[in-house]
């Protein structure tokens, strides 16, 4: 339950990415923390340097921002790890860490944290290139608000077990599954009571990421279309991308429109899922999907609250299955970091429309299909992407679960695993 456990989660780590960079920081150079703000980067960062004693250089700070950009090379010479809290501020602190790497290559030497998605800085491409570890921190997963992680269902199926065996009946209600997934994953916002002042929360964020970041990046003519096009690609996330539409919504030229997604996806506001098995025929699409990178932010846009839902109004019901896929789709790249297996990620959908919502695929070619149903019930015309999917890759196929919010677990004649959602946050047995 989220209710009373707001409290507990004052400067929460991703505790599962804090193994992982630990992890990394002996076989790296320089360390890229890359996420939304507020997702807990900072705090990786002060539990690294409680642990090192290394100070944190914080360049949100305008003084030291500017003491940075007047002698960077000074702030990141010495023993490592320097550790550089919003780096993106002063962009010429990567020509000097590449200086510094040209000297020493040894690992653990940098970890740098950015609301910035590092790729989008033009200086990038140009520095660290080839020495730089990008890691990816996501808003909370449901299993991290909870407190116990543990081995992920992703992480498992990665690593080939049955799954199947650690679920036992589940008793999430529906109005537990609506209180998550309008919440969300953002550490700041699940401390506030549900109401006015999350409402604000996310107002306020909204603003100060497009003011502040977005700005910073690029100038931007037409500020104001910022939030109409976010709240256009919130109404049609988990949909496939069509971008002309998308403009023509919001009253923009194509061109404009991509730029500013682009700028959007740039803040870790919004994430493109690309179309998977493009090369498995002529028939399969090739257009990416869009969604919201966290379901709460996407439910404020929509206006989506739990007593909204309760109504089971038609369209609003149809908006929360989109939320819901969103949310899914986000707990289950949450885990993806979690592993050390290099994994693809994509959709699949086919001309006919029988699609599967997320498709992970294995560096040794195997392949995991993950559908999403907002329902409380899974028939066998729900599988026709699985089966599409089936068809053309064959034994590569690893698992096919379908997620949805029912109580049981159980298996098709086809192998196809049906779970109940909240299997991606509770432990083997509930």
């Amino acid at each position: 339950m989220l209710t009373g456990m707001e409290g507990s989660l004052t400067g929460i780590a991703p505790r599962q990415l804090t193994a992982v960079l630990t992890r990394r920081l002996t076989e790296e150079p320089a360390i890229v923390l890359n996420g939304p703000r507020t997702v807990g980067k900072s705090t990786l960062l002060h539990a690294l340097a409680d642990r090192t004693g290394s100070p944190v250089i914080d360049c949100d700070d305008p003084a030291t921002r500017a003491a940075v950009r007047n002698d960077p090379g000074r702030f990141v010479s010495g023993p490592g790890p320097v550790l550089i809290d919003e780096y993106q501020h002063v962009p010429d602190l990567l020509s000097a860490i590449k200086a510094e790497l040209n000297r020493d290559l040894s690992p653990g030497r940098f970890v740098l944290a950015g609301s910035t998605r590092y790729t989008t800085l033009p200086e990038a491409g140009q520095a660290l290139t080839g020495r730089v570890d990008i890691l990816e921190v996501p808003p909370l997963a449901q299993a991290e608000i909870d407190g116990s992680p543990g081995d992920s269902l992703v992480c498992r199926l990665l690593d080939g077990a049955d799954v199947s065996s650690d679920a036992g009946p589940s008793t999430t209600s529906r109005e537990e599954y609506a209180r998550r997934i309008t919440a969300g994953g953002m550490p700041v916002v699940l401390r506030r009571p549900p109401g006015r002042s999350r409402s604000r929360w996310f107002s306020n964020y909204l603003d100060l990421v497009i003011e502040r970041d977005v700005l910073e990046l690029s100038r931007v003519r037409q500020r104001e279309m910022l939030p109409r096009l976010l709240r256009v690609l919130a109404a049609r996330s988990g949909q496939i991308l069509n971008i002309v539409g998308t403009a023509s919504a919001v009253g923009m030229e194509k061109s404009s429109a991509e730029n500013y997604l682009k700028l959007l996806e740039a803040v870790f506001l919004v994430m493109r899922i690309p179309a998977w098995g493009t090369t498995l025929g002529s028939r399969v699409a090739r257009q990416p999907k869009v969604h919201l990178v966290d379901a709460g932010v996407m439910a404020w846009l929509l206006g989506l609250t739990p007593e909204k839902i309760a109504t089971n109004d038609p369209a609003t019901l149809t908006e929360y299955g989109h939320l819901v896929e969103s949310f899914a789709v986000g707990e289950i790249l949450r885990q993806v970091t979690w592993s050390d297996t290099p994994v693809s990620v994509g959709h699949f959908r086919t001309a006919e429309a029988q699609e599967v919502d997320l498709v992970l695929e294995r560096d040794d070619g195997t392949v995991f299909a993950f559908e999403i149903k907002a329902g409380t019930r899974v028939d066998r015309a729900d599988l026709a992407g699985v089966r599409a999917l089936r068809d053309r890759v064959g034994g590569r196929l690893g698992a096919a679960v379908v997620l949805y919010t029912g109580a049981h677990t159980f298996r098709f004649d086809d192998g196809t695993l049906v779970l109940p959602m909240d299997a991606l946050w509770t432990t083997a047995g509930r």
